[in-house]
């Protein structure tokens, strides 16, 4: 594991830090650990354990691709031969096996400028919201377009590109595999477990505003490549505007002239549920959250509008983009 460095970024993640950086010991690995303003013992947790622990400077504002770039910048002033980076966050605990399986495939195939694996809820049965988020992290193996932030990079490949946009504060994973992929590189999702995500979401506040980051990520994708031949998060901001905002308008709006006729259309939205319930059911996911998901599918996009207006308003006013937290 001589060259396989790892960042870990937090912010007051308290005892779910302290089991991700356990789950990092005796990989032979080095670590850095980068904390965003904390406020509670995370820096202290961190260094107690020997590790190299970047804190952020808090006049510039606070992101996950500014963390992580700063991250490797720190690891390789540490070790320059390093030649692979395995990010995470500190809400997720990595798997033992998972290092040597990201870098022999990395090592076996020198297109793959990422890999990523299995991440899992630690706790999926604690909460519906938890369960949901769980059903979202089972994505394709294979060759695919983009991969979560927690993930195995080609150092080489992340400066190619400049490592991640700063000025992207969600969905930075899917703006950067992006960027690879237009010089050639390819991202891969293996069959592997890779982590254990602790999501702690047990509010209907904490998934509106997960979902409102959500809304705001489409819309700033769509608003940097969204003009390009990738299209990049197009068809996403498309869905929120319709889902969310342009046919409930519509029926609004047609209630009056068409004598109540308009409301007719609100049945789009259990017709789509169904058809979401019905793909969710084909994976092998059980009946009620199966359902669950089908209907945050659809309730989240309310929240996706405010999230994709606050950003169109911050871009209009040339105000500086913020970051939207859940927690």
């Amino acid at each position: 594991m001589a060259d396989i460095g790892i960042v870990v970024i937090g912010r007051n993640e308290g005892e779910r830090l302290s089991r991700c950086l356990g789950s990092l010991t005796g990989l032979g690995a080095q670590v850095v650990y980068v904390d965003s303003g904390s406020s509670d013992r995370s820096v202290e947790v961190a260094a107690a354990l020997g590790l190299s622990v970047l804190e952020l400077d808090p006049a510039l504002p606070f992101g996950p691709s500014r963390a992580r770039n700063e991250g490797v910048r720190r690891l390789l002033e540490i070790d320059p031969s390093l030649q692979f980076v395995q990010f995470i966050d500190g809400d997720c605990e990595l798997h033992r096996s998972w290092l040597a399986e990201g870098a022999r495939q990395l090592r076996e195939d020198p297109r793959t400028a990422v890999v990523a694996g299995h991440v899992r809820e630690r706790f999926p049965e604690a909460s519906i919201y938890n369960k949901i988020c769980d059903i979202e992290w089972d994505g394709p193996t294979g060759e695919v377009p983009a991969c979560g932030g927690i993930a195995m990079m080609r150092l080489r490949a992340f400066q190619q590109v400049g490592g991640f946009d700063p000025s992207v504060l969600a969905a930075e994973d899917d703006e950067i595999c992006l960027r690879l992929r237009r010089k050639g590189w390819a991202i891969l999702r293996l069959a592997a477990e890779m982590a254990v995500h602790d999501a702690e979401m047990t509010r209907l506040g904490q998934w509106w505003r997960r979902a409102m980051r959500c809304g705001y990520a489409y819309a700033q994708g769509a608003a940097m490549h969204g003009r390009s031949r990738d299209r990049h998060f197009v068809r996403e901001t498309r869905r929120t505007w319709f889902w969310g905002f342009l046919l409930p308008a519509l029926i609004l709006a047609g209630a009056w002239p068409s004598g109540g006729g308009s409301l007719l259309l609100l049945l789009c939205y259990p017709v789509q549920i169904a058809r979401i319930y019905r793909r969710t059911r084909m994976r092998g996911v059980a009946g009620l959250p199966s359902a669950a998901y089908a209907l945050s599918c659809i309730a989240s996009k309310f929240a996706e509008v405010v999230g994709a207006w606050k950003f169109k308003m911050k871009e209009l006013r040339g105000a500086p983009m913020q970051l939207i937290e859940h927690r």
